[in-house]
């Protein structure tokens, strides 16, 4: 049986080969300020937004943002001092902001605040009390109230977006895809506790789910778990699932995927990789395909139900 977005003979469609973009067009025309964690997704959200004829303007977050984007007009700030850079982002005509790229949790004496912040330190210390996204949704919240309009990757550059079907040389079996469907379950049964977007199953086995300390960790983890004899399945077996939590702010922390993930989930034995369809982003898809065929994995994008 094919995935969807497949022609029933193991093809992609045009969604699946990147004909067709998932996601809403990119929204306004006036400058759109990027709130800059780590990781490469930030550089490749300011690209895709630049070639749309968006003006980009960076907020890079001291000790996580790439210096390379200051190729782009920028500004440094540490996370408590929000009010100081989005006071600097309205004068440059920003209205719109998104978050990308990765964020390790702070602690609250780490964060620098300003005096905007520091009026409002009860609130931020009640985010801290909860998942990754209820603290990201919180901060958005924050940001939103110094006159911003929010709005996620997904929006702003749908290109990024993962399409659905089978993306690469290699195709789930059909018990692969039921453990697709096992981790899809697990991660909409673990999403009211806000814990990770990831699950590794095997034959059935539930092996591994993210927590605090993301994909992977949980990847080396599982290795280590092999390696040890804790778990005895030969390599070549098993799948990493990756899906937004339900009822996630689709705005901040979408699962993303890239080559490193590929090669982290071959080096363990893994079988392939299954994502959500238009719920996952890639900096660059065709690096990922190329990583996967040559690694003998399959990367197979499923709608959100899990069929």
């Amino acid at each position: 049986m094919g995935l969807p977005g497949e022609d029933g003979q193991g093809r992609a469609t045009g969604a699946a080969r990147g004909t067709a973009p998932l996601g809403p067009a990119p929204l306004g025309n006036g400058a759109l300020g990027i709130v800059a964690g780590s990781g490469a997704f930030p550089a490749a959200v300011a690209e895709a937004a630049a070639a749309d004829g968006r003006e980009v303007v960076m907020l890079l977050i001291q000790g996580f943002a790439d210096p390379a984007l200051e190729r782009w007009p920028h500004r440094w700030f540490r996370l408590g001092s929000l009010g100081s850079v989005t006071a600097w982002a309205r004068a440059r005509g920003v209205r719109e902001v998104v978050m990308v790229g990765a964020l390790t949790r702070p602690r609250l004496r780490d964060l620098g605040f300003d005096f905007t912040m520091l009026r409002l330190l009860p609130r931020i210390a009640r985010l801290f009390r909860g998942g990754d996204n209820h603290l990201l949704s919180g901060v958005l919240g924050l940001v939103a109230e110094q006159g911003f309009t929010l709005v996620g990757a997904h929006e702003v550059a749908p290109r990024l977006l993962l399409p659905q079907g089978v993306l690469g040389a290699h195709a789930p079996s059909a018990a692969q895809q039921a453990d697709i469907a096992r981790g899809l379950d697990v991660i909409r049964a673990l999403g009211p506790f806000d814990v990770g977007q990831g699950v590794i199953v095997v034959d059935g086995l539930v092996a591994a789910v993210e927590a605090a300390e993301g994909t992977d960790q949980m990847l080396a983890r599982y290795g280590e778990m092999r390696r040890s004899g804790r778990l005895r399945f030969a390599a070549g077996n098993g799948v990493l699932v990756k899906a937004p939590k339900p009822g996630q702010d689709r705005r901040v922390d979408l699962p993303s995927l890239g080559p490193q993930t590929v090669t982290r989930a071959a080096e363990v034995g893994l079988a392939g990789i299954a994502f959500e369809a238009g719920g996952a982003i890639v900096p660059d898809a065709q690096a990922l395909v190329e990583a996967a065929d040559a690694a003998g994995l399959f990367v197979a994008g499923i709608g959100g139900g899990g069929t």
